[in-house]
């Protein structure tokens, strides 16, 4: 069942097995706040079993890209579009979120984001990556890294 994500009065539905439920649930309301104002885009997440495309799609970026293959386990995922580009996010049990930014036109911008949960340790396999803080109301400290696309996907 699809859940439509609230950013006004933040839930953990969804993302209660995770250790930084609290905090993850902060991050995914921050996302659902930032396509609600920028393009007025509803954020709405399915389960996991129920985003089994989304998140192979994703995986098979980072995979293909980078040889990262993520240890935690997927709670829930989302695929749209929005201003031409592919957007996908996948929430992780440990408090990861990744996101892919795809870019529907020949030449677009391309790229995978990892974001943190406060209080979450860096997963082994991102350790390579270094990872940038912002502040956020509903996430309090968020750490997030990325890099560009190369491939088709």
């Amino acid at each position: 069942m699809s859940y439509v994500v609230d950013f006004v009065d933040v839930s953990t539905i969804g993302l209660e097995s995770s250790p930084v439920a609290d905090a993850l649930a902060g991050l995914r309301a921050n996302e659902a706040r930032y396509f609600k104002n920028k393009y007025d885009h509803v954020f709405t997440v399915e389960p996991a079993g129920d985003a089994a495309d989304t998140i192979a799609w994703v995986h098979g970026i980072l995979a293909d890209e980078r040889d990262i293959v993520i240890a935690s386990p997927a709670l829930e995922a989302t695929e749209f579009v929005v201003d031409g580009i592919r957007m996908a996010y996948v929430f992780y049990d440990s408090g990861l979120s990744i996101n892919v930014m795809y870019a529907l036109d020949e030449g677009g911008k391309r790229a995978v984001g990892f974001k943190l949960s406060d209080g979450m340790d860096v997963p082994e396999e991102l350790a390579a990556f270094k990872f940038a803080r912002q502040r956020s109301k509903l996430a309090g400290t968020i750490r997030g890294s990325y890099f560009v696309i190369k491939g088709e996907h």
